[in-house]
């Protein structure tokens, strides 16, 4: 069978392997374990709801290979959320729907070793054969902890392995153990399930080990004192924000003038060097004009991930987190809704897996409805580029740049917004029940492993760049022929006044009277009051398949009127027809309520899909676009009216 993995490609695993699954509470450190073993990439971070997936690799060790298993972090084998009901339904012989794996292998974090041996006490009740792989023993060690894990090792009846995860150490041990699985030691008497009879068995255990609570890490409490603090905490939270896009802009400017420059000069060299009419407009038009267009804002993209990656290896985005559970508890949600909604920052689809972590299912759809309208990955090429037509690089708010604010506010807003949309839906669906607890976990802040910053900082951008060879190009070549398509003769052009010799004006011509300005033009009456003509129409309708293809059309048009400067040609893009003919197109009112519109309008097929199939039904998808586009239209309209009112 064929299965696949995030960041890798197809990998082949035979359904007679040998099969063993990692099991841990969040943030034990299955995943880097597994990645470590596998030499794979699945995703890690500092809070739970990021494996909401069983994710299957193959390891090989002394001629064998064996298939293992990373499953979503769990406290318990009594499953209160979908993620949690995954563990289950693979290892425990009650509810188990599969085949059971050959053997489990249990993390447990050393710095917090009581309350991970309850989950190992339900695993060891199951009677499967349990190693127990003990990690972040270093930080065990650093903080002044202590364990003996051969006496660990006795006290559990089991075998235990201690593993650096991070650094490598203890793989080879594990996957020497699980070659050898027929002689894990198994114990005599399961751990008792009576709740007072466990917690003694966890205290025999513990004081056989000599196990010494780690002291708390005393830079953490310092630092997390003021992070965590209601005011302090969440006015650091915000200014971390506003660096951020800062920095997107001014750090990211100089490297996007030069991909800018780089396709500038293939599209002259493709115009100089074709002959052919059509292929030389499909070449510097379609490919390097449109995806050109969308390919010069990677450095942005790259900088987003880069700021993310190093928010999470530092151990503060589980902090912000913390931080905004508060906020989310105004909204009738928890924080599991707010980890949701953050991994919604890098792209919806993520955002709405991770949803599966959540008990309950009013809180789950609440949050799925909610989750497109945090500002994704995706939409920040558009914002760049109407930014960029609405503020001038050097201007500035004191110190700081307009552009960055401009973009802090955008954000801002998607998320002010997604809250408010989860009340009205966690209104709407009414009360959810009894509020279960939620655990998160608060790492003690390290230095994040450049590696690991660079791994996913790669995936991130080979994704954007498969997006753009996929969707977006298959889009932007269908857009390409519609905005040449029908054909016209020299004959034609003259008869319109057009000099067939002139490129500019004969690309104009074309364009004016394609397929697509049809389509632009039919659907005017909708996005008229917008301020929005037919080129803005058909890059809002071309994007319904993915945002960016909104950048790809709008740089087709621009490179045909414009081919040896098509930036400047959306600055000086004027209205053809109307109470507006003759005025700037892209106007300060303008691109407001385009902006506006990309903070709420549902523009991705793929999110709709990934909401019909996590709900198990097109109804929410439907009321999740329908809302969405009325919500857009109606909140770009405000917007509009309002700027037309001050200016």
């Amino acid at each position: 069978m064929t299965l696949r993995h995030p960041g890798s490609g197809a990998v082949q695993l035979t359904p007679q392997l040998e099969r063993f699954a990692l099991v841990g509470s969040p943030n034990a450190g299955k995943t880097t374990l597994f990645n470590g073993l596998t030499g794979l990439r699945a995703k890690t971070g500092n809070y739970p709801g990021v494996t909401v997936s069983r994710y299957e690799g193959v390891t090989r060790f002394s001629g064998h290979e064996l298939l293992i298993e990373d499953l979503p972090g769990t406290y318990s084998l009594d499953p209160i959320s979908p993620d949690e009901s995954i563990v289950s339904g693979i290892i425990d012989p009650e509810v188990a729907e599969h085949d059971q794996p050959r053997g489990l292998i249990a993390l447990l974090d050393a710095t917090s070793l009581r309350r991970s041996l309850g989950l190992l006490a339900q695993l060891m009740t199951t009677r499967q054969p349990v190693a127990v792989v003990l990690t972040f023993t270093d930080e065990l060690a650093r903080r002044q902890g202590r364990v003996d894990v051969a006496a660990l090792s006795r006290a559990l009846g089991l075998r235990v392995i201690p593993v650096i995860s991070g650094r490598g150490d203890g793989v080879r041990a594990v996957q020497e153990a699980m070659v050898e699985v027929d002689s894990w030691p198994a114990p005599a008497i399961v751990p008792p399930s009576d709740h007072d009879e466990l917690r003694g068995w966890v205290d025999s255990v513990l004081a056989a080990a000599g196990y010494q609570v780690p002291e708390i890490d005393s830079r953490t409490r310092r630092i997390d004192g003021l992070l965590l603090h209601p005011v302090s905490g969440t006015l650091i939270f915000l200014a971390v924000m506003y660096a951020f896009f800062q920095i997107i802009f001014t750090v990211a400017a100089p490297m996007q003038d030069q991909v800018e420059a780089f396709f500038g000069w293939l599209g002259g060299l493709a115009s100089e060097g074709i002959t052919i009419g059509w292929l030389s407009s499909f070449v510097s038009d379609a490919l390097l004009g449109g995806l050109g267009g969308v390919l010069v804002f990677l450095p942005q993209i790259m900088l987003l991930f880069v700021m993310i990656a190093l928010m999470e290896g530092t151990g503060y985005m589980s902090r912000a987190a913390f931080l905004m559970d508060r906020v989310m508890a105004r909204a009738g949600l928890e924080g599991r809704a707010f980890v949701a909604l953050l991994s919604s920052l890098a792209c919806a689809i993520p955002g709405i897996m991770a949803t599966r972590s959540l008990p309950s299912a009013k809180d789950r759809i609440a949050t799925i409805m909610a989750a497109p309208l945090m500002t994704c990955s995706a939409r920040l090429p558009v914002y760049v580029m109407l930014i960029a037509l609405l503020v001038s690089p050097d201007a500035k708010l004191g110190p700081f740049g307009a552009q960055g604010t401009v973009m802090f506010g955008l954000y801002l807003l998607g998320a002010v917004s997604a809250m408010s949309a989860a009340w009205v839906f966690k209104r709407i669906g009414g009360r959810s029940g009894i509020a279960l607890p939620f655990y998160m976990e608060m790492p003690s802040y390290r230095l994040p492993s450049l590696r690991t910053v660079a791994l996913t900082v790669w995936e991130s951008s080979k994704a954007f760049l498969r997006k753009v060879t996929s969707i977006i190009m298959i889009t932007t070549i269908v857009m390409w022929a519609l905005l040449n398509l029908p054909l016209h003769s020299d004959a034609d052009m003259l008869a319109a006044g057009v000099d067939p010799t002139d490129e500019v004006a004969a690309s104009a011509y074309v364009i004016d009277n394609s397929l697509a300005a049809s389509v632009g033009n039919a659907v005017e009456p909708v996005f008229e009051p917008l301020g929005f003509d037919w080129r803005i129409n058909i890059g809002v309708l071309s994007s319904l398949a993915a945002r960016e293809v909104f950048v790809a059309t709008l740089g087709q048009v621009a490179a045909a009127q414009n081919p040896d400067n098509p930036g400047s040609a959306l600055q000086t893009m004027t209205v053809d027809s109307g109470a507006r003919a003759g005025e700037k197109l892209f106007d300060t009112a303008t691109v407001i309520a385009l902006l506006v519109f990309f903070v709420y309008a549902m523009q991705c097929m793929s999110t709709l899909g990934v909401i019909r199939r996590e709900t198990g039904t097109w109804r929410w998808s439907l009321i999740a676009f329908g809302y969405l586009s009325v919500l857009a239209w109606v909140m770009a309209f405000a917007a509009r009216s309002l700027t037309l009112a001050l200016l």
